[in-house]
């Protein structure tokens, strides 16, 4: 790995000598695109005719295309539902030519315009990642699974197949479809909203669902441009539905294997007649059972969005999203096997779960309020507050006792055990950040500077358990009795206050200032970024005093287009962020720290309808928090762990490769070992868990585009893991197998409906993760559900 790491830094140097010091003098054209007079003409297609220079208009209605060679164009405007407009236009050579357009359609024409991101491949990050830059010209491996991809896929939540279309993601513990905990790049990654650092504890937050999401934003390693939020191993960004300005709407509805059933409504509009007070409204329910017995996820949602805006620059935006979860216990999907054994020795569908246990119910509130400000073209501030409220009553379940040949309660038989798990969590998290553009001579600058602050707190009440089982009578693997446990349901207490009862309480509190400038050489040819970020953190615990550190971490990253469409750069950065958790001798928690140092290529295909990124990264990542190896059950305690080293490559393919055809493809080899141990039970040199050295994916959709089938679509995919390293430390143990998924699919869309079916693991493989549990002597694996079925039906208004 090593060597190849250093071609990688060895072909980049070689890249960068190629810039020629000369460079040809190009011009600019930006404009705004705008519906029935002030509402914002959001993915409104703009080109210049005859040429490869194109854009897509942002949600304030804005495009931009740079580096166009001086000259006579036409500009055309396109959207579906509308005749082009086309407009003539002279490029100058260092100067910016503003057109703007206002397609003044008829009610029931604006219907008919398609702005909900039909296509696999986006071009530019959204607002909430601050950068003025396309993903094209950032110098960071970042990838965006946009709306159709989620919709042909059937996505419902953020559990349920998103890490497919993206390199390197995986869940090796999945935790049934309660909480994310993505893997990429050797560790667990962040969870933003809207660019917000929603995580206040190891387990959350609670999966998005999907009725609510517009796109999904992976960045791959440190993002010092988040500000104050950002982990060594990178981010995730949910980008939730915003009012586009025109009056639409869509209503789903879904069936599936294991008495799956959901509703969804997606309402977008204007609420006056001049467009400029907007609302959108989603909802959803569904109903959500199990291959195995007595277990079920049943959701609710509410997410409404109103904005107003004042003028052409001015805009505030009000956001509420609610999910309540009503599930079987946390644990239920868990199956414990004898040491002996090994993994997957019960049938697939087994479970050890007491059906008489009562539910457990999740509410989770975020609400955000959004002011935007434009001062003029090149200057905008963007300033933003939210809330997050988490609340949870209900129970997990893990064994006390697995029996073997070499105990007393013998192979097969377990005493089941249950615990409370009352939880409730708050965040108050404020934002302000300005993006500026401007000139020094011949150099370009994109300014992004800000500020964030934010208070996060997570307490949590394991501390009352109960042994279903009793070692006289305890549960047989091989003839389960699901009737009353011999030892009776447990009586919890939960009327007490939670803070009075809570065994685990810990929080952080923060602020954050961050600087950049993107300067542009030879007419934005060359990118060079320097930024600075400075952070302070003070962190509680039960059981500890405050810690307060503070740290400033550069970012330096170097991008050189060597055409308008073929990219390389370099990286680095580096990571302060909180963390939280609790250890068993009291050590104080303290934030983690780490660096990335990354190569990559970047190729937009054919006009951009498809791209490629390739990219060599190397991580360090020190006093990073991971599982206790000598936990017990119920035990929730972290090891600091020292130092370890993250490296690999990555590699991604999406888009459309001709009309019709779209394709998301990709692979990643990682390896991630300890460098530095603070612990005797982990050496120098060992495998780091939780992370597949080998993983790979494909989605292929095609519908056809004339004739008489004109509508149908077909889909087939597949998923690959290989050396996948359990989330324990089991050294010299069994380890997982090869994995290996196949997935596909029809469609057919007439008008404003469309059908769409999808079967999942077609070949009806036995697909599980797991690991060892050293406290228990035993092997524990989470089954998938074997070959099942998704129908879907979208009636758009």
């Amino acid at each position: 790995m090593k060597i190849i790491f250093n071609k990688g830094v060895y072909i980049f140097a070689l890249l960068l000598c190629s810039i020629t010091m000369m460079g040809q003098d190009f011009g600019k054209v930006a404009g705004k695109i705008s519906l029935g007079g002030n509402t914002a003409a959001e993915n409104i297609a703009v080109t210049l005719k005859g040429t490869k220079y194109s854009d897509v208009t942002t949600v304030s209605g804005q495009y931009e295309i740079t580096r166009v060679k001086p000259g006579n164009y036409t500009i055309v405007v396109r959207a579906v539902g509308i005749a082009p407009v086309e407009a003539n236009i002279v490029v100058t050579a260092k100067q910016t030519t503003t057109k703007n357009f206002s397609l003044n359609e008829s009610q029931e024409d604006l219907q008919e315009v398609v702005i909900t991101k039909n296509k696999y491949k986006q071009d530019k990050p959204s607002m909430s990642l601050r950068l003025q830059t396309p993903v094209l010209e950032i110098p960071q491996n970042i990838q965006i699974v946009s709306a159709q991809t989620l919709k042909d896929q059937q996505i419902t939540s953020m559990s349920d197949g998103v890490i497919r279309n993206v390199s390197g993601a995986v869940r090796l513990e999945h935790w049934g479809d309660l909480y994310t905990n993505i893997t990429m790049r050797g560790s667990q990654i962040q969870a933003f909203r809207n660019g917000f650092n929603v995580v206040s504890s190891f387990w959350g937050p609670l999966t998005e669902d999907m009725s609510f999401v517009d796109h999904i934003e992976f960045v791959k390693g440190p993002a010092g441009f988040m500000l104050s939020s950002g982990d060594p191993s990178g981010l995730y960004n949910v980008v939730t539905k915003k009012p586009t300005g025109v009056t639409k709407g869509e209503v789903s509805a879904l069936v599936g294997s294991y008495d799956f059933y959901r509703v969804s409504v997606d309402l977008d509009g204007k609420l006056d007649k001049k467009g400029k007070l907007l609302y959108r409204f989603n909802g959803a329910a569904q109903k959500k059972g199990s291959f195995r017995p007595f277990e079920h996820n049943d959701r609710y949602v509410i997410a409404p969005v109103i904005s107003y805006q004042f003028d052409d620059k001015t805009k505030l935006t009000f956001e509420y999203n609610f999910q309540y979860a009503n599930m079987t216990e946390v644990g239920s999907y868990y199956v414990f096997g004898p040491k002996d054994g090994g993994y997957a020795t019960l049938p697939r569908d087994f479970t050890m779960t007491a059906p008489g246990l009562p539910d457990t119910n999740i509410q989770d509130h975020s609400g955000y309020l959004q002011f935007e400000h434009k001062f003029d073209d090149n200057w905008k501030l963007t300033a933003q507050t939210s809330y997050f409220k988490y609340i949870q009553q209900g129970y997990s379940s893990w064994p006390s006792t697995v029996g073997s040949d070499e105990n007393a309660l013998g192979a097969g038989n377990i005493i089941r055990n249950v615990g409370i798990w009352d939880a409730e969590s708050n965040m108050y998290l404020g934002q302000i950040f300005v993006n500026g553009k401007f000139n020094t001579g011949s150099v370009s600058h994109k300014i992004l500077g800000g500020i964030d602050l934010g208070s996060k707190d997570y307490m949590a009440d394991w501390g009352q358990s109960h042994d279903l089982d009793t070692a006289a009578s305890p549960f047989n693997v091989y003839n389960p009795n699901y009737g009353t446990p011999s030892n009776g349901y447990p009586a919890f207490d939960h009327e007490t206050p939670l803070s009075q009862r809570a065994g685990g309480l810990y929080g952080s509190e923060y602020a954050a200032g961050y600087i950049q400038d993107e300067l542009g050489f030879f007419q934005n040819k060359l990118r060079l970024t320097l930024a600075a970020r400075y952070t302070w953190i003070s962190q509680t615990s039960a059981y500890d005093v405050p810690q307060e550190d503070s740290h400033i971490t550069p970012r330096a990253g170097l991008s050189y287009s060597i055409t308008d469409d073929f990219a390389v750069y370099g990286l680095y950065d580096q990571a302060f962020t909180p963390q939280s958790g609790i250890t068993q001798n009291g050590d104080p928690i303290k934030p983690l720290t780490g660096n990335n140092i990354e190569f990559g290529i970047k190729k937009d295909w054919f006009d951009g309808s498809w791209n490629t990124t390739l990219s060599a990264y190397r991580i360090i990542k020190k006093n990073e928090l991971t599982a206790d190896p000598t936990n017990g059950p119920n035990d929730i305690y972290k090891v600091i762990l020292g130092e370890k080293r993250a490296e690999g490559l990555e590699f991604d393919i999406r888009g459309k490769l001709f009309d019709g055809l779209n394709l998301i493809a990709n692979y990643a080899f990682t390896e991630s070992i300890v460098t530095e141990s603070r612990l005797t039970s982990i050496t120098v040199g060992s495998t780091v868990p939780g992370y597949a050295k080998h993983t790979a994916n494909a989605w292929l959709n095609y519908t056809v585009q004339n004739g008489k089938l004109k509508g149908f679509g077909a889909s087939i995919g597949g998923t690959f893991l290989d050396g996948r390293q359990t989330d324990t430390w089991s050294e010299g143990l069994q380890k997982l197998p090869s994995y290996f998924k196949l997935d596909g699919g029809l469609s057919y869309e007439t008008g404003k409906v469309k059908v769409t079916a999808n079967v999942f693991n077609i070949l009806d493989k036995y697909l599980y993760s797991g690991s060892y549990y050293k406290w228990l002597e035993a092997y524990y694996w989470q089954a998938e559900p074997g070959r099942n079925f998704r129908v879907g039906v979208t009636y758009k208004f």
